[in-house]
């Protein structure tokens, strides 16, 4: 039986979701309309977002989350739309460059941050100085369980979403009582950026998780929808672990955890 998000409070609030097309985005903006929320989404496909905003009845502008301009016409949209935002979920993310730190071009660094960190922030910024300083509200950003600790090939994407992790104990910090600011960490979630982890490997990864499966978007995406509900009204400077018992599996008596390996051969599409 799917739970019910009735009571959650989120009926006639409006929602914005970035990376809402596919994957976790469009799983948490599923869900928010689904709790009666008014979604406002946003990806870089347009013909995407076309159709998910008409699928969830709300309203949707294509466009990259590294410019600022969008964000600020994605906020506008919502206000004209809705007349209100009341939730944030940064979901938007890149895991390019991908490689050992000492490979990479430094030129490519700063990408990681533009779209995993200063995106989330100026987002918020929009929002809280449109509608939320006043009137209050709810951000969620989507971190990883990979933030909290090192990983073959991936040093940019952990350490931007690290510095993401932080961003939202000091936003939560600082935009306390009116907004409470969380995130969402998930392990491996059957999503299209970890294709190149979990199509290859995928029942040895889970094979090796105590819950016995590979995430998926959903599972997220019900986590992410109870932060920025009345639900969790009493949490703020969270981080929600959504891995299926990925850091407890050292005690799990089970087959090897082989996310280490599979990152070492594959790697993922050049954006």
């Amino acid at each position: 039986m799917k739970p019910s998000y009735g009571s959650y409070g989120l009926k006639g609030r409006a929602a914005v979701v970035t990376g809402a097309t596919r994957g976790i985005g469009r799983a948490v903006a599923g869900r928010l309309a689904e709790a009666g929320a008014l979604v406002c989404v946003t990806a870089r496909d347009a013909d995407g977002v076309r159709r998910t905003a008409e699928e969830l009845g709300g309203v949707g502008l294509a466009g990259g989350v590294g410019d600022p301009d969008h964000l600020r016409a994605v906020t506008e949209l919502a206000l004209e739309a809705f007349g209100r935002i009341d939730v944030v979920v940064n979901n938007a993310a890149t895991n390019q460059p991908y490689g050992p730190l000492m490979d990479i071009d430094p030129g490519a660094w700063p990408e990681a941050f533009a779209v995993n960190v200063e995106a989330p922030l100026r987002l918020v910024r929009e929002a809280w100085h449109a509608w939320m300083r006043e009137h209050g509200g709810s951000v969620v950003n989507i971190c990883t369980e990979g933030a909290g600790h090192v990983g073959p090939h991936v040093g940019a994407y952990g350490t931007s979403k690290a510095a993401l992790l932080h961003l939202t104990r000091q936003l939560a910090g600082e935009l306390a009582p009116a907004v409470r600011v969380n995130s969402v960490s998930p392990g491996l979630v059957r999503t299209e950026m970890a294709r190149f982890v979990w199509e290859p490997g995928g029942p040895e990864l889970a094979a090796g998780l105590p819950l016995g499966r590979i995430g998926e978007p959903d599972d997220v995406a019900r986590a992410a929808v109870w932060l920025a509900s009345d639900a969790a009204g009493w949490v703020t400077g969270a981080d929600l672990l959504v891995d299926g018992g990925t850091r407890v599996r050292t005690a799990y008596p089970g087959p090897g955890y082989a996310a280490g390996d599979i990152l070492r051969s594959y790697a993922p599409p050049r954006s």
